[in-house]
């Protein structure tokens, strides 16, 4: 018998509200999270805009101790995964622990943390020689992006495999995708899955700055997110993050779970090409998507809607649009396709397992989020991008398709359990 990967627990840290209803309600209504940096002083960059989280993380169920040793974004994933836990009804207790994984993704780890404390033992920067004594005593946990799954693993309980995947900004799709095949080849009956970062410091705006990727209408941070738009001019950076359980479909039938999806499809390659640039005839792309459907076993005409990468940069967006029209052909046109970055920023790593997490919501509610501020059509995007507000639509199988920094592409297929193949 064929094993399946079935979402049955979803858990979401995202701008504009921590929890997996404030996160819908946000992306239904089409509002906007993004806002000028609070976090520190963002005077003299070029981008000076971002999503950020109000997160307390006492207030989420975190202990003093996780709170200490460890960084924001795995602040985040441990708040997510006790939310999909808890949706799932799950009772982890009563699991078998050699048969509970962990996959999660992060694109720059813990930034946040070694910023702060190389601010510290170098004096803000002015001291050659560092004073260790100034550390905070677990920077080690923050050196080491292992620490994000294992921080996981050890609050739940999970003896299984046990993984951090790095990959860009699609290591949240890879995260989830990876989980899936472990489940498909038996390595696991229970997957906690997903992806979390939290890049908002000096650092990581200071680098998107020198390639200036991300916008710098700061004078409008509330629509300078513009994926598609004839007008756009880069992203808007983000944090956050998003936990699916991912579960055997019959156990998950056996035990009369909810089931959100099934996880059919995934496919991940390298372009082999740039550590940023992409072609514009989308082929890297458009082969992910192609051997996505395949391992889904379904046609490029059974897509009913398309979750974009839409990160809002030039060569982004037009890659996208011709790697879409590439796999569907003439389907495209007739295929809804939203980036919901328009409205959370880019949280780079973390931003793959929130879109599927809207995914999954997508099906759930038969609803398709918008692209938020589009406005002025671009002659080279000429798809349907759901502009202004959400729709309704009886939606069977969705594709979630990612692009990251060193050329990485992946995509996803999730469908309703009643017609998943």
């Amino acid at each position: 018998m064929t094993r399946r990967a079935a979402v049955t627990g979803i858990g979401v840290v995202a701008p504009g509200g921590t929890g997996v209803r404030a996160f819908w309600d946000l992306l239904s209504a089409g509002r906007t999270a993004t806002r000028g940096i609070t976090f520190f002083d963002p005077e003299g960059f070029r981008s000076r805009i971002a999503a950020e989280c109000d997160f307390d993380p006492a207030a989420n169920g975190l202990t003093a101790e996780e709170i200490e040793r460890n960084d924001r974004y795995v602040w985040f994933a441990l708040a997510a995964a006790d939310e999909a836990i808890r949706d799932s009804g799950l009772d982890l207790a009563a699991a078998d622990p050699w048969r509970l994984a962990v996959s999660l993704g992060t694109a720059v780890g813990a930034t946040t943390r070694l910023e702060q404390d190389y601010v510290k033992v170098s004096s803000a920067g002015v001291a050659w020689d560092v004073d260790h004594r100034r550390a905070e005593p677990h920077l080690e946990r923050a050196f080491m992006p292992s620490t994000l799954a294992s921080a996981v693993a050890e609050r739940f309980g999970a003896a299984g495999p046990v993984q951090t995947v790095s990959t860009g900004c699609t290591s949240g799709l890879d995260a989830v995708g990876y989980a899936a095949l472990a489940i498909e080849e038996g390595r696991a009956d229970v997957v906690i899955a997903g992806a979390c970062d939290s890049p908002i410091s000096p650092i990581t705006v200071a680098c998107f700055d020198a390639i200036k990727a991300t916008s710098a209408r700061n004078d409008d941070a509330e629509h300078a997110s513009r994926p598609f738009d004839a007008s756009r001019d880069g992203f808007v950076l983000g944090e956050g993050g998003a936990v699916l359980i991912l579960e055997e479909l019959e156990q998950a039938r056996r035990r009369g779970a909810q089931i959100y999806a099934v996880l059919g499809g995934f496919a991940t390659f390298g372009n082999a090409h740039h550590m940023t640039g992409l072609t514009r005839e989308g082929l890297e792309m458009s082969q992910a998507i192609d051997r996505a459907l395949d391992h889904a076993r379904l046609d490029a005409a059974d897509v009913d809607y398309v979750n974009a990468h839409g990160s809002g940069t030039k060569q982004n967006d037009r890659h996208e649009t011709a790697a879409v029209k590439r796999s569907l052909g003439e389907h495209a046109y007739r295929t809804p396709m939203s980036s919901i970055k328009s409205m959370v920023g880019h949280s780079l790593g973390a931003i793959g397992a929130i879109e599927l997490a809207a995914c999954a919501l997508a099906l759930h509610h038969g609803v398709v989020p918008p692209t938020a501020n589009y406005s002025e059509p671009d002659p080279e995007c000429d798809l349907d991008y759901v502009p202004g507000s959400a729709r309704e639509l009886p939606l069977r199988h969705v594709l979630s398709v990612g692009s990251g920094f060193g050329g990485f592409q992946s995509a996803v297929v999730l469908s309703r359990e009643e017609v998943a193949l």
